[in-house]
């Protein structure tokens, strides 16, 4: 049923202090809330002022970051570091030149326009400033033998967001995938950790490994190192093994025949041993100036 004339005026008045007030309060939008940017490179963080009344309003932005809230631009200037690498850009945007890691955050964009009957609108902005990977650090077991375990390890920490590793043999990918391995293949790759483990290596498994390191902003590689794979040879060590006892045997008999003749024996002077004769009674030993060895000399006794 269609309004008569006079519901329909009413109707206007009710809504015109609705659109009245929805045209005097001041609204932010953007036109990117999730930024995405590599290290040392530039970016917006968009902060438009959709509608307002207030000829010029004022305009801030804060850094928010592990909880910790700081000023960016405040009082009409920039601050801190930003200083230097930071501007305004339209009026409200904010343009942060050569980002770094510690620029991912939250950004709020606030203004305040005070003739708007809403006065204060602010807008968050979601920075993430990419990092690339540094060359990882692989470790690769030299020698192994056949039927043992081996450990491969890569690993960096510098790049944003964290790297996935994959393993290359002779320049070959290694996939992560058990379904894709080779049939006589034992490995276990893990593309978070970087940890290639073989479980029971075999002759097959020697070769040049590397790492790369990739992430969305990039990637990095390692240097090639050899893995050998060698046989064990049972009848080697078997064989030194009897070598060496037949040798502790050897030394045994002939410490034994030592004993026996006599070689270890405490030494003790051959034939008579020699007794310093007793002083007879009645004789003094005396040494005069003029003579160099003892003389006797006769007492008499009472």
């Amino acid at each position: 049923m269609a309004l008569r004339r006079p519901e329909l005026l009413r109707l206007l008045l009710l809504l015109l202090p609705l659109l009245g007030c929805r045209l005097l309060a001041v609204e932010l939008t953007s036109s990117n809330t999730k930024p995405v940017v590599q290290e040392f490179q530039s970016v917006e963080l968009s902060c438009i002022i959709k509608s307002t009344v207030t000829p010029d309003p004022r305009i801030e932005w804060k850094k928010i970051r592990n909880g910790e809230t700081s000023y960016v631009f405040f009082g009409n200037k920039m601050q801190g570091d930003f200083a230097t690498r930071a501007e305004i850009l339209s009026r409200t945007s904010l343009v942060i030149k050569n980002t770094t890691r510690m620029d991912t955050a939250t950004y709020r964009c606030e203004v305040a326009a005070p003739s708007d009957t809403k006065t204060i609108d602010e807008i968050n902005i979601q920075l993430t400033v990419q990092v690339k990977p540094v060359t990882p650090r692989c470790s690769v077991p030299k020698a192994v033998p056949v039927g043992k375990s081996a450990s491969l390890h890569c690993h960096e920490n510098e790049g944003f967001p964290k790297s996935t590793y994959s393993w290359y043999r002779n320049s070959e990918p290694l996939s992560a995938d058990s379904k894709s391995k080779p049939h006589n293949s034992s490995y276990t790759l893990n593309p978070a950790t970087g940890t290639l483990v073989f479980h029971a290596v075999h002759k097959g498994d020697t070769g040049r490994y590397s790492c790369i390191a990739t992430n969305e902003a990039g990637f990095a590689k390692c240097e090639e190192q050899e893995m050998e794979v060698y046989d064990l040879n049972i009848g080697g060590i078997i064989g030194g093994v009897l070598v060496v006892l037949a040798v502790l045997v050897l030394i045994t008999f002939g410490i034994c025949c030592a004993y026996r003749r006599g070689y270890f024996a405490n030494g003790k002077e051959s034939g008579e041993s020699y007794k310093t004769p007793a002083k007879p009674d009645g004789v003094n030993y005396i040494r005069t100036d003029d003579e160099g060895d003892f003389r006797h000399k006769s007492s008499f006794v009472i």
